[in-house]
């Protein structure tokens, strides 16, 4: 049986893959130190288990509206007036399958075979393959680490053609923990508004950011941008909720409705008992959120520090999100048993096999100067895998 020819090019999630492995090679005795998760080490909180157990105890098990049930679209809401400023009603939010299943649903409902969506680079793994399996064309505009990983506005407004629908902006950043101030949007949002181009804004990691940085929606920014813009959330990263399956999407009505009906087509509705949950995540108590961030701040001081003491390697250091994006190409060139790393696949094969540590190599992302960390692991598997990679890059030569 002959494949559809638009999957021909897919490629599987490096990140998804890399988790994989290395609980593989744990399940078979071998200490691993796997920094490649992208979700939260904590527990789900007590009071959203106990609201999911509720829902099931009450019968709450069967199908719901395809677009998510109203009690978590107010929650919805309610969180986007209370946290970012914005004013959205049921019409204009839809919940989904997670946070990318709401930007696939997006991108489905929006492009065309041959329209454009400008993604910076570095970019989430997925962003590029879900825009080349609808039809569409990505387009990767560098943001450099001089520019702290942001896109130049300039070099934004020159990536535009007639050909461009959309345009993704993803802060806090994965996988490089950068993240836009208030200032940047507005130029990003100004260009957005005078060429008409929707702007899909991702902001899944907002709550974890540091430094005393202030999280700002694009759609804050201005009414018309808001006209253009969907923003993704959801409660996967927030709230230790990865594997409950709930993201959501905010925009114009008739996008929404158009990510409804796909949806209706497709998953049907996001899973009932999880939807009650997520009701709780969000009107419930926040301090669970407040000490995640604590410590992930702990860590992520930690990582900075130890990754740019290692001889050959610096770091970013990230305001946002719970990654660190080091470059390690000046080891590029060289060997290990005969065997020369000529990029960053290279360097995590040689990391897991070599050093049993699990990284993410940066040509996922569009960057292979990088390797990505995950520091959403214990402080102890942080220090322990730090300390290995050291070694390992000391062994080459």
């Amino acid at each position: 049986m002959k494949l559809a020819e638009r999957l021909s090019t897919l490629k599987p999630s490096p990140t998804l893959a890399v988790t994989a492995k290395a609980k593989a090679m744990k399940a078979q005795g071998i200490d691993v130190v796997g920094f490649g998760a992208g979700e939260p080490d904590f527990d789900t909180p007590e009071n959203i288990k106990k609201a999911a157990i509720k829902a099931i105890d009450e019968g709450f098990t069967k199908y719901t509206p395809s677009g998510g049930i109203e009690d978590l679209k107010d929650a919805i809401i309610a969180k986007f007036k209370n946290d970012n400023g914005l004013s959205y009603d049921r019409s204009q939010i839809v919940v989904t399958c997670g946070a990318k299943h709401a930007i696939y649903a997006l991108v489905e409902a929006i492009i065309n075979p041959g329209d454009e969506v400008i993604i910076p680079s570095p970019y989430w793994v997925s962003y590029p393959e879900i825009v080349s399996i609808s039809g569409g064309k990505p387009v990767i505009v560098d943001a450099t680490e001089k520019d702290d990983f942001k896109v130049d506005p300039g070099r934004l407004k020159k990536a535009i053609t007639s050909r461009t629908k959309a345009l993704v902006i993803n802060s806090p950043s994965n996988p490089t923990g950068s993240a836009y101030e208030a200032s940047e949007l507005m130029k990003i949002a100004e260009i957005a508004v005078e060429k008409g181009i929707l702007v899909i804004s991702d902001e899944i990691y907002e709550k974890f950011v540091y430094d005393g940085f202030t999280f700002a929606s694009i759609a804050s920014m201005d009414p018309k941008v808001k006209d253009l813009t969907v923003v993704i959330n959801g409660v996967s990263k927030t709230y230790s909720m990865t594997g409950w399956r709930i993201g959501y999407a905010a925009g114009p009505r008739e996008i929404i409705s158009a990510i409804t009906d796909l949806q209706s087509q497709s998953t049907s509705n996001a899973t009932s008992i999880a939807q009650k949950a997520s009701v709780e995540a969000l009107k419930g108590p926040q301090d669970s959120v407040a000490m995640m961030v604590k410590e992930f701040d702990k860590r992520r001081k930690f990582m900075v520090e130890k990754l740019n003491s290692i001889p050959g390697v610096s770091c970013y250091n990230p305001q946002g999100a719970f990654y660190c994006f080091p470059n390690v190409s000046t080891h590029y060139g060289k060997s290990f048993n005969n065997k020369k790393i000529q990029g960053s696949a290279d360097m995590s094969t040689y990391l897991l096999e070599e050093a049993k540590v699990a990284v993410v190599s940066g040509d996922a992302f569009g960057a292979d100067e990088h390797i990505r960390l995950s520091y959403a692991i214990s402080a102890e598997s942080i220090r322990k895998g730090l300390d290995r990679i050291e070694a390992a890059l000391k062994n080459l030569h």
